[in-house]
């Protein structure tokens, strides 16, 4: 029987302005492992995405990424205290609790790429705090 367990999947991530983005993402918590001219891979604890130094508008503004995280309020405090806002042009809002069970906060990065950074709720007994 052919063996079709999956080890990892990595999301291709556009960059408008491939430099700009990886200072973006930097300043945001990832390990940049190792870039080159056109491609990039972005690390933190076992996930990853690759930046990729091409950009489509449609692409770049129509493409969601969900990340899961274990303090979300420790990623809107990060993300607000490096200034991402001023800095970047970016939209970053605070963290709300869903019904869907998760507290989470939305994230443009500089391409317009849409992030939302979640946390179970119940995960943590501080989950359902605000983000102060």
């Amino acid at each position: 029987m052919p063996n079709l367990d999956a080890l990892e999947i990595k999301a291709f991530v556009p960059a408008r302005d491939f430099k700009r983005s990886q200072r973006f993402y930097r300043e945001l918590g990832f390990t940049c492992v190792w870039a080159s001219p056109d491609l990039a891979h972005f690390q933190c604890g076992n996930t990853a995405f690759l930046l990729e130094n091409d950009y489509l508008a449609i692409v770049a503004e129509n493409f969601t990424l969900h990340l899961l995280v274990a303090d979300v309020d420790a990623w809107w405090q990060r993300a607000h205290n490096a200034r991402l806002i001023d800095v970047y042009g970016v939209t970053l809002s605070r963290p709300v609790d869903r019904p869907w069970g998760m507290r989470e906060f939305t994230l443009t990065d500089p391409s317009g790429v849409h992030w939302r950074i979640a946390q179970a709720l119940g995960s943590d007994g501080d989950a359902a705090h605000g983000a102060g």
